[in-house]
């Protein structure tokens, strides 16, 4: 079954380990080798930058953009996604694709200059901040919960017009609703859970759920432990309690899965790497109908970015 995943946290591995083979290298959670096995034929790749490997800046965004085109597109053999007409095309013929986001606009540095040059080298989704404050907006571990800052807005406003496509995991509560209120187009979590289901800060209450319904955004719910369970300990079975939640607040046509693969040190059991997506949708079928698990595997991804991310056509941007 055709799967696609919106968040992985491959490229800080490549970025700090060069010699990393991203075909099949064991210290990697996310391999072409094991995209393929799991039937997983869209991956989108963050670029996150930790403030433990030096300042957050945007040559080092440069720097996994760079990682991407070279291990991922070019030794990996993913194609580039960036358009809505290519975008279109993978609802009928299957290939398999990358993405690009960023997860915390921290590198950008305030300079909206430099979130048109990252647009023209194929990021397509912003995360606009991850778990504390930036030049943007606060974090959802940020104790004020503030909004967007003056220069955020002004973001937020760029991100309209490009086409550049939002991202609310990592953001504050007041950033959402802020956001809700100034966007003109409509947004998504990459990879966060229900809140009702496990009480994690990062996980969306049923308002936010609800308001990403409303809108037609996505929800990527995600396979960190500490988000699937209160303990952390989980199974992959664990994971339909949070599918059963926002299928009970209308929202079976807005989820998808964002697994957070490398970006976590320990995983949920029979999700341990994306070549398990097979055995979870086996686990899926047996539960819910086809058409249903087909659209949280793929087709509600692929239907969203056909619809939403810039076309080239008429792009004033890139040609």
């Amino acid at each position: 079954m055709r799967v696609a995943d919106f968040h992985c946290d491959v490229l800080s591995k490549l970025q700090s380990a060069p010699n990393i083979d991203f075909r099949k290298d064991a210290r990697l959670d996310v391999t072409s080798e094991r995209l393929m096995a799991g039937g997983v034929e869209l991956q989108v790749f963050a670029i996150y930058l930790s403030a433990a490997q030096g300042k957050l800046s945007f040559e080092r965004i440069l720097g996994q953009i760079e990682a991407y085109r070279h291990n991922v597109v070019g030794t990996g053999g993913l194609q580039c996604l960036r358009w809505k007409e290519e975008a279109a095309g993978m609802a009928v013929t299957p290939s398999a694709w990358g993405m690009l986001s960023l997860e915390g606009v921290d590198g950008l540095e305030g300079n909206l200059f430099y979130a048109e040059l990252i647009f023209e080298l194929g990021v397509r989704f912003l995360g606009l901040t991850w778990n504390y404050a930036n030049w943007a907006a606060d974090g959802v571990l940020e104790q004020r919960n503030g909004g967007f800052t003056e220069q955020g807005r002004k973001l937020i406003e760029w991100c309209n017009d490009s086409g550049m496509l939002l991202d609310v995991s990592h953001l504050a509560p007041a950033g959402f609703w802020e956001l809700a209120e100034r966007s003109s187009r409509p947004f998504i979590a990459s990879h966060s859970n229900a809140a009702a289901v496990c009480g994690h800060p990062r996980n969306l209450s049923d308002e936010q759920i609800g308001a990403l319904v409303a809108m037609d955004g996505r929800i990527g719910l995600t396979f960190v432990p500490w988000f699937v369970t209160a303990g952390g300990d989980a199974k992959a079975a664990d994971v339909l309690r949070h599918i059963e939640h926002v299928c009970t607040l209308g929202g079976s046509r807005q989820i998808m899965f964002g697994s957070d693969f490398d970006g976590i040190e320990s995983w949920v059991e029979g999700l341990e790497h994306p070549g398990k997506y097979a055995e979870f949708a086996e686990l899926l079928l047996r539960h819910y109908p086809e058409d249903e698990v087909k659209g949280w595997l793929y087709g509600n991804a692929q239907s969203f970015l056909a619809s939403h991310l810039p076309a080239k056509t008429a792009n004033i941007y890139l040609s």
